[in-house]
Parts: C-alpha cells; structure tokens; sequence
C-alpha cells in the first residue's frame, strides 16, 4: 500500500508539472504562427480559470473529504479550505484543450493526465468528484475564451507582426475546439 499511497500521492501533488512541461514540448515544437496563437490561446485561457474558479468557490462550497469526515485522512498535508472546484484540474484541463485544439494526440495525452491529476486527488481524499468534474468543465470554458481571444485578434496587424498570419493569408483553426 504504501508504493500505491506514493505514486497517488505524487500525481495528485505533482502531475500537473508533467502536464505542464509536456505543453512547452509542443509550443517549442510549433510553427511560429502556431506558437502565437498557444500562447494568447494560452494565457487567456488561465486567467480565465483565475477568475471561474473564484467564482465558482464563491458560488458553491463544498468541504473537502477530510473536513467532512473527521475520520479520513488526507494522504498530504492540504489546508481544510473549500474543494470546489478543483483548480490543479482545472489548470490541467485549459492546458489540455488548448494543446487539443492544435495538436489532437497530444491534446488527448494531455487531457488524460489532468484527468489522472483529479482522480488521485479524489484517491488521496483532497477533493470529491465534483469538485474534479466541474475544474474539467471550467478548463473546457476557459480554453473557448482563450480560443475567442484568438479569434477576436488573430487577423490583426498585431498577429501579423507576430508572425501569426503571414500577411494576405487567413488563420486557420485546427482541431476539434473552435473550427471556423
């Protein structure tokens, strides 16, 4: 049990770091047009799970498991704060989607792993499964901002000095989040 209690353990506490440098692997990989559009898709996308997590937390509390039950214990050491939503899932989760919508394979790995992240947190009794449900959804709404950030200034003369748009082209959106 106590290899199992580990490896949880450390997904829960650290696989969001995996997913993170896995991320950079494929904006380093990327055109640089590509890269562009990650990264506004990108940072929209995380201030906008910033803000959806608030106001998520401040519209519903849900009390970890260990608040709940005095009886389980977390298997790390976590404040006993409001569980709702999960924001490692979330963040997990608007990286995932944003990668998806570029790179379909490894948008997919990705948002396997976030999905791992929220199940060894539900495991090392951190979070409830809500709370892992509604940061994957709120990951899914801050990828379509960040996506529509994109949209509202990817044909911009911004982009094109960027090296987003080579000029007189269209940008084109790939992948299953955001078709034209």
């Amino acid at each position: 049990m106590g290899a199992v209690h580990s490896a949880v353990s450390l997904v829960a506490q650290a696989g969001l770091y995996v997913v993170a440098v896995l991320a950079v692997v494929v904006w380093l990989t990327a055109s640089r047009s590509e890269k562009v559009a990650l990264a506004v898709e990108m940072v929209v996308g995380l201030v906008a799970v910033a803000v959806l997590v608030k106001v998520a937390g401040a519209l519903h509390t849900d009390p970890r498991p260990f608040v709940v039950d005095p009886s389980v214990h977390p298997w790390f050491s976590h404040p006993a704060d409001n569980g709702f939503p999960s924001d490692h899932t979330a963040i997990g989760s608007v990286t995932a989607f944003v990668v998806l919508r570029h790179r379909r394979a490894a948008g997919l790995g990705l948002l396997v792993l976030a999905v791992l992240v929220g199940v060894a947190r539900v495991i090392a009794h951190v979070h409830h499964v809500e709370d892992i449900v509604a940061g994957v959804v709120i990951g899914l709404l801050a990828a379509l901002a960040g996506v529509l950030a994109w949209r509202a200034v990817g044909d911009t003369s911004w982009a094109r000095r960027a090296g987003a748009v080579p000029t007189g082209s269209q940008s084109t959106s790939r992948g299953p989040i955001g078709r034209p």
